[in-house]
């Protein structure tokens, strides 16, 4: 069974948030219940902070191997500092590292991904821009379909505007900013070359 909370509830909220915020949680509830409640139930009240105690190890266990913010910023701070021919073989690398056969430059797209039978193609060029807005996902979009890949994949550190973001949700466009760039990269050096 896979818990998926509202997203704004409280739990929702503590899942996302680094693990150890849980466990602060639910130690001082434990500790206000111990100061307040009379001798009878201080053990009950005590263990309010279960709930707490379970959601900070759930987040600890989905958070696992995830880079923290210094690393993300170093890596947006090392990709930021690339030309595109450092950027572009330093994606191509990562991608063979995970299993893929990677075609470069192919059909206004560039990479196209093959791994068990699925292609998905990737947009990367623009990876520098402030601001990402419609028009590079309708292209990426447009090469899939015309590729009929399986998968798109936007790559990019600046945001999605309004009406980019609903359009990569609509039409299944994976896209990658700094965290993602970190946790994909965490095995390669981060110097920019």
């Amino acid at each position: 069974m896979k818990l998926n909370p509202p997203k704004n509830s409280l739990f929702g909220v503590l899942l996302r948030a680094p693990w150890w915020v849980s466990l602060m949680v639910a130690l001082m509830l434990g500790l206000a219940a111990v100061a307040v409640l009379p001798d009878s139930l201080k053990a009950v009240g005590a263990l309010s902070g279960m709930p707490f105690i379970v959601i900070g190890a759930m987040a600890a266990w989905r958070q696992r191997g995830r880079p923290n913010a210094t690393r993300i910023e170093q890596t947006r701070q090392a990709v930021a500092a690339m030309a595109w021919p450092a950027f572009s073989k330093w994606l191509e690398t990562a991608f063979q590292r995970d299993g893929y056969t990677v075609q470069r430059d192919t059909a206004g797209v560039d990479f196209v991904l093959t791994r068990q039978g699925r292609s998905t193609v990737v947009s990367a060029r623009r990876w520098k821009g402030a601001r990402t807005g419609l028009d590079p996902l309708r292209a990426l979009q447009a090469a899939r379909e015309a590729m009929e890949a399986t998968d798109a994949l936007y790559i990019g550190l600046g945001e999605l505007t309004d009406t980019a973001l609903p359009f990569s949700k609509e039409h299944r466009i994976a896209v990658w900013q700094a965290p993602e760039l970190a946790f994909f990269l965490r095995h390669q050096r981060l110097e920019a070359r």
